[in-house]
């Protein structure tokens, strides 16, 4: 989905998604906006034309009114991480970090999503 994870990290706060189902959008892909998050900055809930929705990265589209134009492809995969855990991060945006679990739980070897920065600490 994104870049390959480039640091390491360690999970000092457990975090429990609130979102199991991924969400994608398309570049391209033409979107209503909801309601701004007041607790993350820098993301906006979006619906796509299904009617599913989800929180998106400000900088990740451009508004156009009451609805906004994907400028890229974006998965919205929220990680389930316990405190210890090691993760591989790669890129970060609004206050999250894209993370790969590692090998070390074979079960869930190579699951990836967005964490909270806050429950992180680099290696």
């Amino acid at each position: 989905m994104l870049e390959h994870p480039t640091k390491k990290c360690r999970v000092i706060k457990a975090y429990e998604s609130d979102y199991t189902e991924p969400w994608c959008m398309c570049g391209g892909e033409q979107l209503k906006i909801g309601e701004r998050d007041s607790e993350w900055d820098g993301w906006v809930w979006c619906i796509n034309q299904e009617g599913e929705s989800r929180w998106v990265p400000e900088d990740f589209m451009e508004r156009q009114g009451d609805t906004c134009v994907a400028l890229r492809n974006y998965e919205s995969t929220e990680l389930s991480v316990q405190l210890g855990e090691v993760l591989s991060m790669g890129a970060e945006e609004s206050g999250w970090a894209w993370c790969t679990k590692d090998a070390d739980k074979a079960d869930q070897a190579g699951e990836s999503g967005w964490v909270p920065l806050e429950c992180l600490e680099i290696l």
